[in-house]
């Protein structure tokens, strides 16, 4: 038995072309960055300006014109041909324009905003964290248009880091959900269970490895629903289900989790009307799998757009 993937990831919506065989392209990228129509969206430690004005918040995108100087990356072109820019550098001051990050305005954005947001930023920092060589220590340059660095003293090609992490949504033999809290959350979030990828561990046995070290159950029946990237800093999420073995005592670990318990439909949506448990947001995937075992909306879940 398969699962339908998830329909709406939040900061998986990006509609560009990432137009990869232009990167090196040093003819193609100058006459781009020249050509007034192209637009630039400038990003500052993680964060952009963002016009508020509308019901659905939009990039306040500048000319190359306009831009700071600093590092520039290509992030893509869209289906009428205009070519779009991150640079790294001071926010330009835009009448009507904040600043904010994704995790304000990563769902609130529309699909092509959300991408190149998300693009952005995932560049942005990385390129400000590794400045150096992580072989010799030199220094590094950045090279194809934002996409790697280049080692000034061996010439060795660096690319950006992705760390994977698996997040699941384990259910009982009855369907209930188990959902927990860790020791630095607020008393009234709750969310499924999440953690990184070992060196080689495959992601399914990751999902093995962390429900068992994180609350001490056996899962089975580990099923794919969804994956999007998360750089914040520099992770992608990929979404399971999984099946906790029947009979099983749980038995958190101190350490990651402060406390874990089953909880059916009924009691889920009993605790949220409480105000014992805050319904999650829309930005992290974690929201959609919940969502996907719940069959629809949690009272007070903000919508999906």
């Amino acid at each position: 038995m398969t699962e339908t993937p998830l329909e709406w990831l939040a900061l998986g919506r990006g509609t560009l072309d990432r137009v990869a065989d232009r990167r090196r392209d040093d003819v193609w990228l100058a006459a781009a960055w020249n050509d007034p129509g192209t637009r630039v969206l400038v990003v500052e430690d993680g964060r952009a300006l963002v016009a508020f004005a509308s019901a659905v918040p939009a990039l306040a995108l500048v000319p190359p014109g306009q831009a700071p100087d600093g590092e520039r990356y290509l992030l893509g072109v869209d289906g009428d041909g205009t070519a779009y820019f991150a640079v790294a550098g001071p926010l330009p001051a835009v009448e009507g324009a904040e600043p904010a990050g994704l995790r304000r305005v990563g769902a609130l954005l529309d699909d092509r905003d959300s991408g190149l947001l998300t693009h952005a930023v995932a560049l942005e920092h990385w390129h400000r964290t590794h400045r150096f060589c992580p072989r010799c220590g030199a220094r590094s340059d950045l090279a194809s248009a934002g996409h790697t660095r280049i080692c000034q003293a061996e010439h060795t090609e660096q690319f950006p880091r992705v760390d994977p992490a698996v997040i699941m949504l384990v259910r009982d033999d009855a369907d209930r959900v188990l959902l927990a809290r860790g020791p630095q959350w607020p008393e009234d979030r709750r969310s499924i269970l999440a953690g990184f990828v070992e060196p080689g561990e495959s992601l399914e046995g990751a999902v093995e490895r962390e429900v068992l070290e994180e609350v001490g159950l056996r899962v089975h029946d580990v099923r794919y629903l969804g994956s999007q990237p998360w750089p914040l800093p520099q992770s992608l999420m990929v979404g399971f289900f999984a099946r906790a073995e029947g009979g099983q005592e749980l038995r958190p670990d101190p350490v990651e989790i402060l406390d874990a318990a089953w909880y059916s439909r009924e009691d889920l949506r009993a605790a949220i009307e409480r105000g014992e448990i805050v319904a999650p947001g829309p930005l992290s995937i974690a929201a959609q799998l919940i969502t996907r075992w719940y069959g629809g909306p949690l009272p007070e879940m903000p919508p999906f757009v």
